[in-house]
């Protein structure tokens, strides 16, 4: 008899499914796609772990989480420290003392700030910015926001930043130091052999039992007719087949490509900036692992940024007004017609979880189910 039908086995799922299991009851785990991990699903290219979905960089201020991820892999000392490319203008990131030194010369954090102030007055900003042009720029200045916030913004979005909410980008990282560490939080690093490994490792128990190109939907009604509890992560308005609506997202396509090169850009990530290319950033997976892998070849990947369709993969929720409310209906709805669904993650939960935050979700959930 399965207790728990775990539907996805990306963190939230895999981690929920290794706790239940550590307490004895029986999980089946449905991964709609042919391999484990969801999204942080990495593969050996070249001697390369390429991963798959985008780059995933683990970082927390989370000591619990941080030993908690430290079981099912060694963590090597990768620092986040993307650059931006704007029509060939190398930028420090995030916006830093390197960033304004290239911008305008400035030396001292109080020549950089005054230069952000005398732009600021320039444009006599009034009240509270409307949306994410006068957010960004009430922030930074328009010299920073015009090379590197509005076309990548606009790609990452779809959208021109004026008809973007302001919240999107209000906690945008501005440091008057020449630090180009993009995370302020303590723990920070890539997991020697890539990410899969964890998952791997999570579902390694007796009794879990995992079946993968295995999709929910094709048996859907009958899963619910089973004396199992269901751990859902996928998208929570298709479990209700879209009946409110259907909730927005923004979707990715990704290029990969192995090159006859050692070494490519010079770094984990470049970001570029500019509107007329049309991707928004390319990742050299080797420099995520310091250099390893085959000493004559390198993996890129170009990341563009696509309107979300069905049979897409989504993988940035859109948290405005009218998406929030949808969610909370749909939410609603799940607590009066599947009490014995748990509805988790990204998709499940309808909000942009980094890994920390998921693998916390998925133990709370566990706390809360097994009422530790």
């Amino acid at each position: 008899m399965i207790n728990y039908l775990i539907v996805g086995s990306g963190l939230f799922g895999a981690v929920f499914a290794h706790e239940a299991a550590k307490r004895g009851h029986s999980v089946k785990v449905l991964e709609k796609k042919d391999h484990i991990g969801g999204n942080i699903y990495t593969k050996e290219v070249e001697g390369i772990q390429v991963h798959q979905y985008g780059a995933h960089i683990f970082h927390t201020k989370m000591d619990d989480i941080w030993e908690y991820v430290n079981q099912f892999a060694e963590f090597n000392n990768y620092v986040n420290c993307p650059v931006a490319n704007y029509n060939g203008e190398i930028y420090s990131l995030p916006f830093n003392m390197n960033t304004f030194n290239k911008l305008w010369g400035v030396i001292t954090p109080e020549e950089a700030k005054a230069k952000i102030e005398e732009q600021k007055k320039a444009l006599d900003l009034e009240g509270n910015p409307k949306n994410l042009e006068e957010q960004a720029i009430s922030l930074i200045g328009p010299d920073v926001y015009q090379k590197l916030v509005k076309g990548y913004t606009e790609k990452q979005w779809g959208k021109s930043a004026k008809d973007l909410p302001s919240f999107i980008i209000r906690r945008l990282p501005v440091r008057f130091t020449y630090d180009n560490n993009y995370f302020n939080d303590p723990y920070q690093g890539i997991p020697v052999g890539g990410y899969t490994q964890i998952i791997e490792k999570l579902l390694d128990h007796e009794l879990i039992d995992v079946e993968v190109n295995c999709d929910f939907f094709d048996n859907q009604a009958q899963y619910l007719q089973s004396d199992a509890k269901i751990i859902f992560t996928g998208m929570i308005d298709q479990f209700f087949n879209y009946e409110l609506g259907e909730l927005e997202y923004r979707s990715l396509r990704f290029e990969n490509e192995v090159l006859d090169h050692d070494n490519y850009q010079g770094n984990a990530v470049v970001n570029y900036t500019d509107a007329e290319t049309p991707f928004t950033r390319i990742i050299e997976h080797k420099h995520f692992e310091m250099g390893k892998g085959n000493k004559n070849k390198t993996v890129i990947t170009r990341e563009y940024p696509k309107t979300f369709k069905r049979g897409d993969d989504p993988y940035y929720p859109i948290n405005d007004t009218r998406n929030k409310k949808l969610y909370s209906d749909y939410v609603k709805l799940a607590r009066s017609n599947y009490p014995n669904v748990i509805f988790g993650g990204r998709l499940g939960q309808y909000r942009y979880y980094n890994m920390d935050q998921t693998i916390m979700a998925a133990l709370q959930t566990v706390k809360k189910e097994f009422s530790e």
